[in-house]
């Protein structure tokens, strides 16, 4: 029995973060888009499905709440959709308002392709996610 595509979005304004997580995550069987600015990665998730979506929290050099604002989007859109946030500029309080929007985990740049991939399998595994209506 065939298990079916996982739809995983990723969005950051590294081309060479999209290309590498796109090659990586293909060859593990994902199904993957990649968006490089906000209004792109909008269109995607309101037209798609994703099951994961990982976003860069800063796409805005001179803004982190517009990655917050985007994570929020994702959950308004699919709130079943589990989203990891990369950010290589972190700090308690922006892992804390992170959570609160709604991401499901925050991991800081670099960090192997691996263990993301060890991160999304365990968002998969656990429980659906719960939403305001009470999943």
């Amino acid at each position: 029995m065939e298990t079916p595509t996982l739809r995983l979005l990723v969005v950051d304004d590294e081309e060479s973060i999209c290309f590498s997580m796109k090659e990586y995550f293909t060859l593990q069987g994902y199904s993957v888009d990649t968006a490089r600015e906000l209004e792109e990665a909008q269109r995607l998730v309101e037209a798609t499905h994703y099951q994961v979506v990982i976003q860069d929290l800063r796409l805005d050099p001179a803004q982190i709440a517009k990655g917050l604002e985007m994570v929020r989007f994702i959950c308004r859109q699919n709130p079943q959709a589990r989203i990891i946030v990369l950010t290589a500029y972190g700090s308690a309080e922006m892992e804390e308002e992170a959570l609160r929007c709604g991401a499901d985990a925050l991991l800081r740049k670099p960090k192997p392709l691996s263990h993301v991939a060890q991160v999304i399998q365990g968002l998969i595994d656990s429980r659906p996610k719960q939403t305001a209506h009470g999943a």
